[in-house]
């Protein structure tokens, strides 16, 4: 019986990375850990190899498209790697029993509240795009070799440690680095360099951690079929509604992950639904409305430098 729940667990994380494009190690980790009773560095581990499946799929989709600055994929690489191996030495680095399990679940918590932020990142992404509308695409993107580098490595140490980031903490970064990239190249650059990031991080994690084979495969059976399935329906799904309840229960497991009481997780969800939401709301046109007014006039200064 657990193990066809966990069939039906892969198969739901598999529709929502399908449909949303957000990472599955936010939703699958802590689902494992909260729900399933599995211990934090193995739901890590499981998490890390059944993304490497799923990733290169989508990371090859988006090469064929050319939706992918490939120079900023080899300098985060060169980050994120070694600190994915890195990361994962840092987590064994506390021992062996309960104090190692006890840090990977306040660090998991840490980077499921920046997922949150991720997710509102991603939403940004989206009205921008709005604003700009028809515009022209910016010229050739100029790389900033040494930020990006440490925006890799930070990205890495976390994956290595949580599993969490390779889809949403490392695209806000590069949302703060690289403003000029459209919605689609910022997917599509961050989703193939997660493909070597979490190749380095699985592989530490079947040499140091916890790894379950048999937690993966049934993961995977619901999984893969899942994300198909999203993929699907992205075009008829309310996309950005099922992003907003999923930011939501992101924030409910990582209070959840950070040993936050029942009756506070309640009043901060609460929150969320009534200030977030209706505050969105509100203010979705009016961010809109001012980058369609800096496109525009953006446009007509070139236009006079001719």
């Amino acid at each position: 019986m657990n193990d066809l729940l966990l069939i039906v667990a892969g198969l739901g994380v598999g529709v929502v990375v399908g449909l949303t494009g957000m990472g599955g190690g936010a939703l699958m980790t802590p689902m494992l850990v909260l729900f399933f009773g599995v211990p934090p560095l193995a739901a890590v581990s499981s998490d890390l190899m059944a993304s490497l499946i799923m990733k290169p799929v989508g990371g090859f989709v988006h090469l064929r498209q050319g939706t992918v600055d490939k120079r900023l994929v080899g300098w985060l690489c060169v980050g994120s790697v070694p600190c994915a191996f890195g990361g994962v030495l840092v987590a064994r680095s506390f021992g062996d029993g309960e104090q190692m399990q006890h840090v990977i679940q306040l660090a998991l918590g840490v980077a499921l509240l920046l997922a949150v932020a991720g997710l509102a990142a991603k939403a940004f992404v989206g009205v921008r795009e709005e604003g700009r509308g028809n515009a022209a695409p910016a010229g050739p993107v100029r790389v900033r070799p040494v930020p990006t580098l440490v925006v890799g490595a930070i990205g890495g140490l976390i994956v290595g440690m949580t599993s969490v980031g390779s889809g949403s903490l490392i695209i806000v970064a590069l949302l703060a680095l690289y403003p000029m990239l459209s919605a689609r190249d910022l997917v599509g650059t961050d989703l193939v360099q997660a493909v070597p990031l979490v190749a380095a991080a699985t592989l530490a994690h079947l040499a140091f951690g916890d790894f379950r084979l048999s937690l993966t495969v049934f993961l995977l059976i619901g999984a893969l079929p899942g994300v198909y399935l999203g993929a699907k329906l992205s075009s008829r799904a309310p996309g950005a509604v099922v992003r907003r309840a999923l930011g939501l229960v992101l924030l409910a497991s990582g209070l959840k992950m950070l040993g936050v009481g029942n009756v506070a997780l309640l009043v901060a969800v609460a929150g969320g639904l009534i200030v977030c939401i209706p505050g969105w709301l509100l203010l979705r046109p009016v961010i809109a409305a001012r980058l369609a007014g800096r496109t525009a006039a953006a446009t007509a200064s070139d236009r006079r430098t001719q």
